[in-house]
């Protein structure tokens, strides 16, 4: 099981920017599909971005699509999503997520790990 630890979250005021990144513990994470999701208090974890492994192909949901950008390293074992044009309804613990390379090609439907989360807030 690959540890994930994130960091980078925040407040922001509405209109701002963010990076988040995760640091990878696995020695390789270059086979793993990396991602991001998020969840609000009471409601289920949410899929915001992943990226693939080989062909670096990203994935987005509709509600991040054009904002935020998810990108990886696999040399360093990071992967770090940026946020541009926060929102106040993005205000949420996101989390770190992998999993293997498998499933729909427009979500991340198999997580085996996840970081234990990081704050992010934007104020109005």
């Amino acid at each position: 099981q690959v540890q994930l630890v994130e960091s980078g979250g925040g407040l922001v005021q509405a209109g701002g920017s963010l990076r988040l990144s995760c640091a990878a513990s696995e020695r390789a994470i270059g086979n793993y599909r990396m991602g991001w999701f998020r969840q609000v208090q009471g409601k289920e974890r949410e899929f915001v971005a992943a990226i693939l492994p080989w062909s670096l192909r990203s994935i987005y949901a509709d509600s991040v699509k054009g904002r935020f950008t998810i990108s990886r390293d696999n040399a360093k074992n990071t992967v770090s999503l940026q946020m541009n044009s926060l929102r106040t309804e993005d205000t949420t613990v996101y989390y770190c997520a992998a999993g293997p390379n498998t499933g729909s090609l427009s979500t991340m439907s198999v997580v085996t790990s996840w970081g234990q989360g990081t704050q992010v807030t934007v104020s109005s």
